[in-house]
């Protein structure tokens, strides 16, 4: 049995690379699996209504693969039954092979009996929407009676509700959007057959996450590993042992999973934390190219607070609900990842074929060329044929990188 002082003792700095290469971060990406590559290796894109550069499951592959076409994307998620849309970090795209590692959740609504909306006769409601469904085939909240009764937003119709409870128990799936709108269908319809009658018990559907999620961050603590599909830190402990996922120790994490002051020139320090790691990580040095990009603050890379100020010292809050008085960094600023570090943010906006950064904020003046590196890909990838910076922390840098983004 290995003891805690035997255990695999790593680097923050090699802990930091691991969780870039897992994320599709370090190295050569597969352009060849493409998007839906991509999906199957994080597990989860994050959906979100905010769309400034694009909406953000567009940003995350942009990110790893580069300017890929935007209906491109679409079609990779969307099409060909691949995916569906559920809870997990949050309304999240899964790849379809995903689904019965879900059947934990669907059973705990179905135990819990509703949502927090309630219908005044569920029963009924729900019949009427699956007769619907099986007869006219995928529609959207509208075809189906209207997704509201005429008030705010969360003012929603019967018909609305019963088929959000039919989606959180599995009878109904989301496997497209339309102009941002959930495509209702039948599951029986929708997921193949080897995978809707695969029933898993929770333990095997926890255990199999817990393992998802260490793969997809490389190295992660117990709370990082809760994080990436909403899980209770107990679940994941009792899935741990038999997960794959191994025991490592990564200095400057913090007994507590905090950052600790210094990486004590790479050596492992007294202020190291228990974490654990997919194995296959572990097999090589992560090495590579570095991907220059703009970051949604929705990605998985950094979707975890705690986690992004512990592996790259970038405190980081998404402001666009944050009244406008009081944001310091803007309404979406993305941060700019470089040479596998955070060194800045962008509060980015178009205006007709200007990509605008009405705020900039760096770390380093050393990031001038990454960023504007980033800001001419980006504007490119949406159709922008010039970049104009607004508001820069340190206007000392303006005329390098106005040179940069002329060049």
């Amino acid at each position: 049995m290995t003891t805690e002082s035997q255990l695999l003792e790593l680097s923050a700095d090699q802990a930091r690379r691991i969780a870039l290469r897992a994320q599709g971060l370090l190295g050569v990406p597969d352009r060849r699996a493409g998007v839906r590559g991509m999906l199957r290796s994080l597990g989860s894109v994050q959906l979100d209504t905010i769309s400034v550069l694009a909406r953000s499951h567009e940003l995350i592959p942009y990110a790893r693969l580069g300017p890929v076409g935007r209906d491109a994307v679409e079609q990779a998620y969307w099409s060909g039954g691949r995916s569906f849309e559920y809870w997990s970090h949050a309304a999240c795209i899964l790849p379809v092979e995903e689904w019965p590692l879900f059947a934990f959740r669907r059973r705990h609504f179905l135990e819990r009996g509703h949502r927090w909306h309630r219908m005044e006769d569920a029963e009924r409601s729900s019949a009427e929407i699956v007769a619907k469904l099986r007869a006219e085939g995928p529609l959207t909240a509208t075809d189906l009676g209207g997704a509201k009764k005429g008030g705010v937003w969360w003012d929603w119709s019967e018909s609305k509700i019963a088929v959000e409870w039919l989606l959180d128990t599995g009878v109904v799936v989301c496997a497209e959007r339309r102009g941002w709108r959930r495509v209702y269908t039948l599951a029986e319809q929708a997921v193949p057959a080897e995978l809707l009658n695969t029933e898993l018990d929770d333990e095997a559907c926890l255990r199999q996450l817990v393992r998802q999620s260490g793969t997809a961050l490389g190295v992660a603590t117990e709370k990082d590993l809760a994080d990436y599909h909403r899980l209770k830190v107990e679940q994941v402990s009792a899935a741990l042992p038999e997960s794959g996922l191994v025991p490592v120790r990564v200095a400057g994490w913090g007994r507590n999973g905090g950052r600790a002051n210094g990486h004590n020139g790479g050596r492992v320090a007294e202020n190291s934390a228990l974490a654990w790691a997919d194995p296959a990580a572990l097999a090589e040095e992560p090495r590579g190219r570095h991907r220059t990009t703009l970051l949604s603050p929705f990605d998985s890379l950094i979707w975890d607070r705690a986690r992004t100020e512990r592996v790259f010292g970038f405190t980081h809050r998404l402001e666009a609900y944050t009244p406008k008085d009081k944001r310091v960094h803007g309404y979406f600023a993305m941060p700019l990842l470089a040479g596998g570090k955070l060194v800045g943010r962008v509060d980015p906006a178009r205006e007709k074929g200007t990509l605008v950064a009405r705020q900039v904020s760096l770390t380093t003046p050393k990031a001038v060329e990454p960023l504007a590196a980033a800001l001419r890909e980006a504007a490119e990838w949406v159709g922008c044929d010039a970049v104009r910076v607004e508001r820069l922390h340190d206007e000392s840098l303006r005329t390098p990188l106005e040179k940069l983004l002329a060049a």
